[in-house]
């Protein structure tokens, strides 16, 4: 009755029901998980948000298949302010209620069934369901580290073959926090031109560098077709909002026919809602406050968290550039979900194993360094004390 694209796993795994059988019995968790900023005790402007969703033009019905004109140059103002390197046309934008209804968009757009996209690995596990969707096949390409992480060119140059359509690189990397610039960039560049390749861009965290220097978006990258994909869920930290985008880049013989095509697919779609739209210049306003805010908290959390490692010599924390995750490098005396499973019963304190996110072998917990710092502080001294002593 069902597609075979449906046919994945449904039952929870052990992890969820542990999580499930402790909040069923109301017991408190420290959260060292948390990806919902909404849930971060964050300073929303509540008033101008909730205001900005009442525009009276909401009532009249303008469907535009690449999204309201006004709320295209909103996101072309975001980029000029942001990333002042390259003049952006809101004409090579098309809005999306969500960066996986982009990512949608864009395999419908490149890909058969049946062809196949790399992307990186350890990298966030919706890829997959995205692809199977799509009908898409993934092969991973590995980072690798060494003092800081790097991508495994070789192993892209074995990966590639005539069903490859495209490479995904997240900039930075969720959740090594790596960002993918410099000679990098120009190797991967070079790879898509000699093997005809797009390139796809998840640049959601890119306004979260550590050390507060930005990074070029790839929203301006004119060597190869790029589709760069964002929205405010990270940028504002408004996740509920569902406003996103897919930015089209790259040699103009290539980009025309491109958007010409996704043109056509957005408007059979029509995703988009006219409160969202209008509202979008007083959304993305918003990251003016919430980035300075959640950016002072992840710097705070990853100082307390080298400082109690400073103290042990059990676990190290691996080099992080930008993003909200930082990744715990922990004895492999057991799996990484066996581990996360007793920390969450015995010192109620909930990490995520490092096969979440797809790390090639046990001894990596990831952590949110967006937790409110008290917990924060908490759940690390718990967490390192049990590493530590078993």
């Amino acid at each position: 009755m069902f597609s075979q694209r449906t046919e994945w796993k449904l039952a929870p795994n052990r992890f969820t029901l542990a999580q499930q059988a402790l909040a069923a019995a109301g017991t408190a968790v420290l959260d060292l998980a948390l990806s919902n900023p909404t849930r971060a005790h964050l300073p929303y402007d509540a008033e101008s948000i909730l205001q900005s969703l009442a525009d009276p033009g909401a009532l009249d019905y303008d469907p535009q298949s690449k999204g309201l004109l006004s709320a295209r140059q909103a996101v072309a103002a975001y980029y000029r302010e942001a990333h002042e390197e390259f003049h952006f046309d809101p004409e090579s934008l098309v809005l999306t209620t969500s960066t996986s209804e982009g990512y949608s968009y864009i395999l419908r757009l490149l890909c058969n069934p049946g062809d196949e996209l790399l992307v990186p690995k350890p990298s966030y596990p919706l890829f997959e369901f995205l692809a199977d969707l799509q009908d898409v096949k993934l092969i991973s390409y590995p980072l690798l580290y060494d003092h800081g992480w790097q991508i495994d060119f070789p192993s892209l140059y074995k990966a590639v073959n005539h069903r490859t359509r495209a490479i995904v690189i997240v900039h930075p990397n969720n959740p090594t926090g790596s960002f993918v610039e410099g000679k990098e960039r120009e190797s991967l560049n070079s790879f898509c031109r000699e093997y005809g390749l797009s390139l796809l861009v998840d640049e959601v965290f890119l306004d979260y560098a550590h050390d507060g220097v930005a990074r070029a978006s790839y929203a301006g990258n004119g060597e190869v077709l790029t589709f760069t994909l964002s929205g405010i869920s990270k940028i504002c930290g408004l996740p509920q909002m569902k406003l996103a985008w897919v930015a089209l880049s790259g040699p103009a013989p290539l980009v025309s026919p491109a958007m010409a095509r996704l043109e056509v697919i957005a408007d059979t779609y029509l995703s988009m809602n006219a409160p969202i739209q209008l509202a979008a210049p007083t959304l993305l306003e918003q990251r003016r406050s919430i980035q300075a805010t959640l950016l002072d908290r992840v710097r705070s959390n990853r100082e307390e968290l080298d400082r109690q490692l400073a103290r042990q010599k059990a676990c190290t924390r691996l080099q992080v550039e930008g993003g909200w995750y930082a990744t715990l490098r922990v004895p492999a005396t057991q799996s990484d979900e066996d581990l996360a499973i007793t920390l969450l019963r015995e010192k109620r304190v909930l990490v995520h194993p490092g096969h979440f996110y797809d790390f090639s072998s046990d001894g990596y917990l990831v952590l949110s360094l967006m937790t409110p710092p008290a917990d924060f502080r908490e759940g690390i001294s718990r967490v390192l004390e049990f590493c530590s002593t078993s």
